[in-house]
């Protein structure tokens, strides 16, 4: 698949701060002059948007694991070829707030689907478009979940159906990450999402500046 722009994902735990993360990202791109467009999963699309609403929603709570990884790869399939592709094609950066490493936590270690069912569908789903980096921001269970209950009880939201999902499941989503940074250091770089969030800011950059430097890019 040829791209000419550079792709930059960042997953996690929920309550690790992947999502102000990436927004400070995409606020230094800004900064400097570079093209740069940031979405999120599930999804980044209005078609996306309505399946993210179907998966998040707690009243369905008896979805079945293999219903989730389907819809999950749908609306990836939709922002991919709708948002991402064309994106990179224009040679921009392209900042997504989750993808497909979110599938391998969450449906294979978390929910138990097989690894091989979960990832040939969303091979298909993605056209095989695997990010050029990959920050995994690692947090405790425990305390992104504290975080997030923090978060809620200042605003209106509540949490949504996979937040709600007990303690275990979190802890297994939580060694699937582990995982994929042993097996996939050429593309994942683990971060430690304790330590402050201007500190993992400085983190992201350093990451980003030594890809640059690898793909000839000026920052």
């Amino acid at each position: 698949m040829r791209k000419t722009g550079i792709f930059i994902t960042f997953e996690g735990p929920d309550g690790a701060g992947k999502t102000t993360q990436a927004l400070k990202l995409k606020e230094y791109f800004i900064q400097r002059g570079i093209d740069c467009l940031f979405t999120r999963e599930p999804g980044g699309t209005s078609i996306g948007d309505k399946i993210r609403d179907i998966l998040l929603d707690n009243e369905n709570k008896k979805m079945c694991a293999k219903t989730e990884v389907f819809l999950y790869a749908a609306a990836r399939a939709q922002l991919v070829t709708q948002v991402i592709l064309p994106a990179l094609e224009q040679g921009k950066v392209v900042i997504c707030d989750r993808y497909i490493d979110s599938s391998f936590a969450y449906q294979s270690f978390g929910l138990g689907e097989e690894t091989d069912f979960v990832l040939t569908v969303n091979e298909e789903a993605t056209q095989g478009l695997y990010p050029d980096l990959t920050l995994l921001l690692d947090v405790a269970p425990e305390e992104g979940l504290r975080r997030q209950r923090e978060r809620y009880s200042k605003g209106s939201k509540a949490q949504d159906r996979i937040e709600m999902k007990e303690l275990e499941f979190h802890q297994k989503v939580r060694q699937g990450y582990l995982f994929l940074a042993k097996i996939q250091k050429e593309r994942v770089l683990l971060l430690e999402a304790g330590v402050g969030e201007q500190e993992v800011h400085k983190e992201v950059i350093k990451a980003v500046e030594d890809l640059f430097l690898v793909r000839d890019v000026q920052v």
